[in-house]
């Protein structure tokens, strides 16, 4: 008889257990979802149906003015990437790197996730929200949530929910960092107001916890002896624990640092509008709008990456990715 030893998978946990997890994972999913299309809500009813929130706005819109020029030419750059063409060229190629791992139902999830977030800014654009005339000027209209601001965001969401586990927390980084550089454009450019871009990063992010709640009630994948297709076997493994605390841990710093810097300045603008046609006043709102879309880029990624790891997390055979 042969002295080899006889290598076997461990033994998954028993199924109620399984079943447990995955609906922890979809409540709190689903309650992200809630809770962001709330702030959506509570952003317009703030900062668009009351003339405080109006006034405030507006200062940070004409403090867009200054130094325009030069921030303009990257500016504009960035938000000339962004087109129903780029969208569509994401999407397909998001689906494809599913496909190519053979995770047919992730590129359907895909789908939902960009479709669902891009439909929903139009609808709460154009037919849901309003914009009233309360005597402020620079109205146009409303513009809540920011178009341009959804498809970066969700063009970087669906990357991180398709990407080989490795790969997901830089994704993540690099989706938070590219939705801020588009946010922060469109102010620069006077397209949008800072709620417009909090709301649309808020629509992607509650599109983001849908898709990962069904990611997590997708059934586990009946092992074969080939497995799924792997780009790499190394990236394909799940991230080590420190890299997903470093890069989690650095999206909620930079996050709550610039919440605090925007706060600072929301409250500042808040109290003394009565008079912001100073030069000062209207810098301080934007950069308070600017930081408030830092705040929230890195907040909504660091909450799209844990969910994303949390709904993948479920029983395997050593060498099948989720």
């Amino acid at each position: 008889m042969s002295d080899t030893p006889v290598l076997r998978a461990p033994a998954p946990p028993p199924a109620p257990v399984v079943r447990d997890r995955r609906r922890v994972v979809v409540v709190v999913a689903l309650g992200v979802a809630v809770l962001s299309f709330v702030g959506v809500w509570v952003l317009w009813q703030v900062f668009v149906d009351t003339l405080g929130g109006q006034e405030v706005e507006n200062a940070a819109f004409q403090g867009a003015r200054y130094g325009q020029t030069q921030l303009w030419r990257v500016g504009e750059r960035v938000l000339s990437v962004v087109s129903a063409g780029f969208i569509i060229g994401v999407l397909i190629a998001a689906m494809a790197i599913a496909a190519l791992r053979r995770r047919w139902s992730l590129a359907v999830q895909v789908a939902v996730l960009m479709i669902g977030a891009n439909l929903t800014t139009q609808v709460l654009k154009h037919v849901v929200f309003g914009r009233p005339e309360l005597g402020v000027e620079a109205s146009y209209g409303n513009t809540l949530p920011s178009g341009h601001t959804t498809a970066a965001a969700s063009v970087a969401a669906a990357l991180v929910l398709v990407v080989p586990p490795r790969v997901r927390p830089w994704a993540a980084v690099l989706g938070a960092g590219y939705t801020t550089a588009t946010g922060i454009s469109t102010l620069i450019g006077q397209w949008h107001r800072p709620s417009d871009v909090v709301a649309a990063i808020l629509v992607v992010l509650a599109w983001t916890a849908i898709a990962c709640a069904l990611v997590a009630l997708t059934p586990t994948r009946v092992p074969t002896t080939t497995g799924a297709l792997r780009l790499n076997p190394d990236v394909d493994r799940d991230p080590a624990p420190a890299t997903m605390r470093l890069v989690v841990s650095v999206l909620v710093i930079a996050g709550v640092a610039a919440a605090g810097c925007a706060s600072v300045a929301l409250m500042h603008t808040w109290d003394n509008r009565d008079d912001l046609s100073s030069r000062a006043e209207q810098v301080t709102a934007y950069l308070g709008g600017a930081a408030g879309t830092v705040m929230a880029s890195c907040l909504a990624f660091a909450v799209m990456l844990v969910l994303r790891q949390a709904a993948a997390a479920r029983p395997q055979i050593s060498g099948t990715p989720t």
